[in-house]
C-alpha cells in the first residue's frame, strides 16, 4: 500500500488556475510590481485648516464671474462640457454593478502601445508575430489606418474598399452636377457635363494603364478594372470610353505580352519556389484577362456583320467602334502572332476581308500580308491558310478579291514538290535497306528513340528554327494554295476571282507537280477562248503557261504557237499613257519567259514579229514601261544577232510587204521593214530613253559610242521598269534646277543709215494714235 501524500489547498488551487490558463478558460495575470511606499503626508495645523476651510467669509458663487456661470449652465444643458468626463466621484449613493478590474501594468502597456503604434501619417502600427531565420529574429509589423466613429465606440467602423471609392469617382451624371434638373437644361450644359464625364474617365483609364506599365505583376488586377470600364451603359459617353478602353488596353498587351506561348502547366504535388508560384499566378491572370479582352474585341467586330433577316441599321459611331476593334485585333496578330489565341484571332478577322467595307478589307488585307512576310516559322501562315481554304469552300468562291490577292505574298519559292516527293522515296528507301542490313534489338531501338528525343530538346534549348518542320508546314501551305487556285479554275465564273486566280498560278508555276502541268495547260487553253475573259485574265493565262514551259515543263511536248499568236495579238492593248501601268511586269516577265527563255524553240521570223511590235508599243507609254520594252528588245538583239535585219532600212531584203494588221508573227514579214521607232526614242524627253534608242540604233555595243552605261547595260526589263517607276512621283535621274539669269539692263539701239527717217519715226511714235474709221459703201 503507498501512502497518499496530502497536498496543500493553495498549491492544489493554483494547479487548478494553471490547468485552466492552459485551457483558455481565464487570463493569466501578471504579477504587479512592489512600487516603493510613498511617505504620508505631512499633518496640517488646525490654524491652517481652519484658514483653508473658511475662504474668510466669501461664497464660492460670489468669487466666479458671472460668465463663467452661465458658460457653465449652457454647457451641462447641453451635455458637451467634456471637463466632467475625467471627474470620479468617490462616494456613491447607490451600488453599481462590479467591472473587471483592470490592473495598473495592462494600462501602461496600453497607453505604450498607443503611443508607439501611432505614425505620423494617423496610421497604427500593429506588431505581427516576428519570423526566426539562420541570421536571426525578424521582426515585423504592419500599418492600419486609424478610424475613429463618433456615434458608436463598440461598433467596428467599416473599412473604405477601392472600388466602391473608384465607383464613387467614376458615376459623376448630370444629377451629380450642380444643373438644376427640375428647369429645361441646355445643350451647352449637357455638353459641358459629358465633357467632365470624359475627363474624368481618361484620367482614371490612364492611371490604370501607366499602373501595368510600370509594374505589370503587381499591377495585373488593373486589367479587370479597365475591363468593366468597357461595360459602360451611359448612352452618352458609353461608345468614346469604349474606345479609349481599346485603345489603351491594345497598347498595355502589345507591351507586357511575351513573344512565347504561354503553356497551362499543373502543380498538384509539386512544391514550388515563391517566385515561381508568384509567376504562374501572374501568367493565368494575364491570359484570362487577355481571353475578356478579345471576346470583348470580337463582339464588337461582328457588329460589322449582317446577318440574314438583321434589318437593324448601325449608327456612324457603331461603326467607328467596330473598325476599331477589328484594327485593335489585326495589330494583336501582327504584334505578337506566336502568342496564345493567334488561332483564335486569325479566325475572327479573316471573314472580313470579305466585308461590304473596303476600309476594313483593306486592314486585314495589310495585317495579314504582314504576317505572312514576317512569319519564320511558318505555322500562323498555316493557321491562317486552312482558316481561307474553309472560308471559300462554305462560301462557293463569290467573295472580294482581297481574299486571294494576300496569297501573292506568300513566300513559296524554294518549294518543289516533286523534289520533296523524291527525297522522300529515297528516304524510305535508304530505311528499308538499312533495317534489313541491321537487325536491331529492342534495347538498340529503344536506345536510337531515346537518342532522337534528346537531339530534338537540344535544338529546343538552342532555340534553333527546326528545318524539317518548317519545311513541312511549307509544303502543306502550297497544297493548299493550289487546292484553292484549282477549284476556282473549275468552279468560278467570277472574272475578278479568276484573274487573281491566274496570277498566283502564273506566280507560283514552278512549284506544281509535273503530273498536272498538261491538265493546266489545256484548262488555260479552253479559257482564252471565252469571250468573256479580260485582257488580264488571257495575260496571266498566257504568263502561267510560258513560267510552266521554261521552267520543268521543259521537256513536255507542247506546241504553244496559240500562246504566242494570242500575246501578239493583245500585245497593243496592254497599256496607254494615260492609263495605270499595273499588269506592264507581268507582260515584261511573260515576253522575257517566252522570247527570251525559249529562244531556241521559236523561229527567228517570230522573233522579228515581236521586236517590231514591241518597239511600236514602246512608243505608247510612259517613260518606264518605254525603258522596260526597250531594255527587252536590247536583250533580244544581243542574244539573237538575225534580229540586226531590222536595223537595216533596205526594204528590198525581206520576202514581201510589212502587214501590221495580222495577229501571227510568222507570216507579218516584220524582216521587210526597220526599227523607225529609235528616230522617234532618240528625241525623247527622259534622257535614259534617248540613250537606250541610241544604243539600240547603233546595233547595241557594248564599248564605243552608243554604249550604254555600266550601271543601265546590266539590267534587265522588270528591273529597269521598277527603278525608273514614277508611282511616287519622283523622276529618275533627278531634274537639276533652272538657274536664275539676270536681265538685261541696257535697252537696245537702233541705227538708222538715214538720219531723216529716224526723225520722221520719232515724229510718228510721238503723236496719239487716232482710231481709224472705215465707211462701207453698199
Amino acid at each position: 500500500m503507498v501512502a497518499k501524500t496530502k497536498v496543500a489547498k493553495t498549491k492544489r488551487n493554483n494547479q487548478n488556475k494553471t490547468k485552466l490558463i492552459k485551457q483558455g478558460v481565464i487570463k493569466k495575470t501578471k504579477k504587479r510590481k512592489n512600487l516603493p511606499s510613498l511617505p504620508p503626508p505631512a499633518s496640517k495645523p488646525k490654524d491652517a485648516e481652519y484658514s483653508e476651510e473658511s475662504d474668510h467669509g466669501e461664497d464660492m458663487l460670489q468669487m466666479v464671474e458671472e460668465d463663467d456661470i452661465e458658460f457653465l449652465k449652457t454647457a451641462i444643458t447641453n451635455r458637451s462640457y467634456n471637463i466632467f468626463n475625467r471627474v470620479r466621484y468617490r462616494e456613491s449613493v447607490e451600488p453599481k454593478p462590479k467591472k473587471r478590474k483592470i490592473d495598473d501594468d495592462e494600462t501602461l502597456e496600453n497607453e505604450y502601445e498607443d503611443t508607439l503604434g501611432n505614425d505620423d501619417d494617423g496610421k497604427k502600427v500593429r506588431n505581427l508575430l516576428p519570423i526566426k531565420t539562420k541570421k536571426g529574429v525578424i521582426p515585423q509589423q504592419t500599418l492600419e489606418d486609424v478610424i475613429e466613429n463618433d456615434t458608436n465606440d463598440d461598433e467596428p467602423a467599416a473599412e473604405p474598399d477601392e472600388e466602391t471609392e473608384s465607383s464613387d469617382i467614376e458615376n459623376f451624371t448630370l444629377e451629380d452636377s450642380e444643373v438644376d434638373l427640375s428647369k429645361p437644361v441646355s445643350a451647352a450644359q449637357l455638353l459641358a457635363t459629358r465633357n467632365e464625364i470624359l475627363r474624368q474617365r481618361k484620367i482614371h483609364i490612364g492611371t490604370l494603364s501607366s499602373g501595368l506599365l510600370e509594374n505589370p505583376e503587381e499591377k495585373v488586377t488593373n486589367l479587370r478594372t479597365l475591363l468593366t470600364i468597357m461595360d459602360e451603359e451611359d448612352a452618352d459617353v458609353y461608345l468614346t470610353i469604349r474606345k479609349l478602353v481599346i485603345v489603351s488596353l491594345l497598347e498595355v498587351f502589345k507591351d507586357i505580352l511575351p513573344s512565347y506561348e504561354i503553356k497551362k502547366t499543373t502543380s498538384d504535388g509539386v512544391k514550388m519556389k515563391k517566385d515561381t508560384l508568384k509567376l504562374h499566378k501572374y501568367e493565368e491572370n494575364l491570359l484570362l484577362y487577355y481571353k475578356k479582352f478579345l471576346q470583348k474585341l470580337e463582339k464588337y467586330c461582328f457588329m460589322l456583320m449582317k446577318k440574314k433577316g438583321d434589318t437593324r441599321k448601325r449608327s456612324e459611331d457603331e461603326t467607328k467602334l467596330g473598325v476599331l476593334a477589328v484594327q485593335a485585333m489585326c495589330d494583336l496578330l501582327v504584334t505578337h502572332p506566336y502568342f496564345n489565341f493567334s488561332q483564335n484571332i486569325a479566325q475572327a478577322i479573316v471573314p472580313f476581308m470579305n466585308n461590304g467595307n473596303r476600309n476594313v478589307r483593306d486592314i486585314v488585307k495589310t495585317a495579314v500580308k504582314t504576317v505572312f512576310k514576317e512569319d519564320k516559322k511558318e505555322e500562323i501562315t498555316l493557321k491562317i491558310m486552312r482558316v481561307i481554304n474553309n472560308y471559300l469552300k462554305n462560301h462557293s468562291h463569290i467573295v472580294h478579291t482581297e481574299m486571294l490577292e494576300v496569297l501573292l505574298n506568300l513566300n513559296l519559292r524554294e518549294v518543289n514538290l516533286d523534289q520533296e516527293k523524291e527525297q522522300d522515296m529515297k528516304q524510305k528507301k535508304l530505311m528499308s535497306h538499312k533495317s534489313r542490313l541491321l537487325q536491331m534489338s529492342k534495347k538498340e531501338r529503344k536506345r536510337k528513340k531515346k537518342l532522337k528525343e534528346v537531339e530534338k530538346e537540344l535544338l529546343e534549348t538552342k532555340a534553333e528554327e527546326n528545318k524539317q518542320t518548317k519545311q513541312k508546314n511549307i509544303t502543306e501551305i502550297t497544297k493548299l494554295v493550289f487546292n484553292i487556285y484549282f477549284r476556282i479554275l473549275k468552279l468560278s465564273s467570277n472574272t475578278k476571282i479568276l484573274g487573281v486566280c491566274l496570277e498566283g498560278l502564273a506566280k507560283f508555276a514552278h512549284c506544281i507537280n509535273l503530273e498536272f502541268y498538261v491538265d493546266i495547260v489545256n484548262v488555260l487553253d479552253s479559257l482564252l477562248k471565252e469571250d468573256w475573259l479580260g485582257y488580264r485574265e488571257k495575260l496571266h493565262c498566257i504568263q502561267t503557261v510560258f513560267a510552266i514551259l521554261s521552267g520543268q515543263g521543259e521537256a513536255l511536248n507542247l506546241d504553244p504557237i496559240r500562246f504566242y499568236n494570242s500575246l501578239y495579238k493583245d500585245l497593243l492593248f496592254t497599256s496607254a499613257a494615260s492609263r495605270k501601268s499595273d499588269h506592264i511586269p507581268s507582260l515584261l516577265k511573260t515576253l522575257s519567259d517566252a522570247l527570251i527563255k525559249r529562244r531556241k524553240k521559236i523561229t527567228n521570223k517570230r522573233t522579228i514579229g515581236f521586236v517590231k511590235r514591241i518597239a511600236t508599243l514602246s512608243l505608247q507609254m510612259t517613260h518606264d514601261g518605254t525603258l522596260g520594252c526597250l531594255g527587252l528588245i536590247r536583250t533580244i538583239m544581243q542574244l539573237n544577232r538575225p534580229i540586226d535585219i531590222l536595223l537595216d532600212l533596205d526594204n528590198s531584203v525581206g520576202e514581201g510587204k510589212f502587214q501590221a494588221e495580222i495577229d501571227d508573227p510568222e507570216y507579218s514579214n516584220a524582216a521587210s521593214t526597220a526599227l523607225y521607232e529609235m528616230i522617234l526614242l532618240n528625241k525623247h524627253y527622259h534622257p535614259i530613253v534617248t540613250k537606250f534608242a541610241r544604243n539600240i540604233a547603233s546595233g547595241v555595243p557594248a564599248t564605243g559610242e552608243g554604249s550604254l552605261p555600266g550601271e543601265y547595260g546590266k539590267s534587265s526589263a522588270e528591273q529597269l521598269f521598277t527603278d525608273f517607276n514614277m508611282s511616287e512621283m519622283s523622276f529618275n535621274p533627278p531634274v537639276p534646277i533652272p538657274t536664275k539669269e539676270k536681265p538685261k539692263t541696257n535697252p537696245k539701239r537702233h541705227n538708222f543709215a538715214d538720219s531723216s527717217f529716224e526723225i520722221e519715226c520719232k515724229d510718228v511714235f510721238r503723236r496719239q494714235p487716232v482710231a481709224a474709221q472705215f465707211w462701207i459703201s453698199i
